[in-house]
């Protein structure tokens, strides 16, 4: 099994005292799930959701592949490809890989390898979203949600470009992007900085291993999703490739604003590394500072994003089922009330993309204008 440190030893959060904002909501929730008999990770919905997100995904590729469709069909079965991408990459194996789908470990190891198939890696997701982004929520150097090479600025200490005055112009191209980078370089680029960083401790056997498993997935994710289509659909190779770039710039935007939507928003806070290597707020109350909620009405939202529009609630327990969180989300916000926390959220989905593009167009200021 490869190892993983709990944080790169660059900031410690201080320990919560017993009567802390922390250690009352962990005995709340915790009560919560016991007085109510339920377990904290999925059940009947969460297995149905899974199905329909999967149906999502391989109905329109099956029909592609055998209904012989002409090239608009083509260009429509790719984009709803890319809507189930995304909904199995925030529904099922967002929750699988964070241990939170099942109680059996087997079944989590299942599901979280469904990223595989949405052309991602398991071991690199994994480092960056549950060791660095989780633990390091919005610090700038550590969070890597936050980098993106220079190409958009999205924290005040970020190097400042001239570019920039643009990027609340090009920012949601570059973000139809983000899973063909994935496919094509960020896997491979990310497993070897991570261990040059000391993140993951490969042995020589971890390493072989872990190489060896993503070529195959790589080779296996092209095979099914470029070569195949290439040879079955009957239509120009362009436009089966057009296709293609579709499904991934369709996952890409839709991925890409749902995550930013819960922590670059214009009332969230930022946060740089502090000189003394340790943090003011405990964990618990820095994810509270540093992460929003919103459209926590809007069911069909919820459910298909898979709950993330819950990012607080899964930012404070990313080990409980998305399911949970409209219930549990009353816990914490009446908690935070009570220690006079903020319970950071945009009421609607349109108020927090607002709140977004706001972020975007004050961060594309040069500093000494800001």
């Amino acid at each position: 099994m490869i190892e993983t440190t709990a944080e790169p030893k660059t900031v410690k959060f201080p320990h919560p005292n017993p009567q802390s904002f922390s250690k009352v909501l962990r005995k709340r929730i915790n009560a919560y799930f016991k007085e109510n008999k339920l377990s904290k990770k999925g059940s009947t919905p969460m297995f149905l959701k899974t199905l329909a997100m999967f149906t999502f995904y391989f109905g329109p590729y099956l029909a592609l592949l055998t209904l012989e469709p002409g090239v608009a069909l083509t260009l429509v079965f790719f984009f709803v490809m890319g809507l189930g991408m995304s909904g199995i990459g925030m529904s099922v194996m967002h929750d699988a890989v964070h241990g939170a789908y099942h109680s059996k470990k087997w079944v989590n190891r299942l599901l979280g390898s469904s990223i595989y198939l949405i052309s991602g890696n398991v071991t690199t997701w994994r480092l960056q979203h549950n060791v660095l982004h989780h633990t390091y929520t919005n610090i700038e150097g550590l969070d890597e949600d936050l980098e993106t090479r220079g190409l958009i600025r999205l924290h005040p200490s970020q190097p400042w470009k001239e570019m920039h005055k643009k990027q609340a112009w090009y920012a949601p191209f570059l973000y139809g992007l983000l899973t063909l980078n994935w496919v094509v370089m960020k896997d491979f680029s990310q497993i070897l900085r991570y261990e040059k960083m000391g993140i993951a401790n490969f042995s020589k056997q971890e390493k072989r291993r872990e190489w060896a498993i993503l070529v195959a997935t790589k080779l296996l994710y092209f095979t099914l999703f470029v070569t195949l289509p290439l040879i079955l659909i009957p239509v120009a190779w362009y436009w089966v490739v057009l296709g293609f770039v579709l499904m991934h710039f369709t996952a890409g935007f839709v991925l890409s604003f749902i995550f930013q939507l819960a922590h670059v928003v214009d009332h969230v806070d930022s946060f740089n590394m502090p000189m003394s290597g340790k943090m003011d707020d405990a964990w618990m109350e820095h994810q509270m500072r540093s992460t929003s909620n919103f459209a926590r009405k809007n069911k069909l939202l919820s459910w298909y994003v898979g709950g993330l529009n819950y990012q607080v609630e899964h930012h404070l327990f990313p080990n409980i089922c998305h399911i949970h969180y409209p219930q549990i989300s009353k816990i914490v916000k009446q908690t935070a009330q009570e220690f006079s926390i903020p319970y950071n959220e945009h009421k609607t989905f349109r108020e927090a993309i607002a709140a977004h593009m706001n972020s975007l167009r004050e961060y594309s200021r040069a500093p000494n204008l800001a």
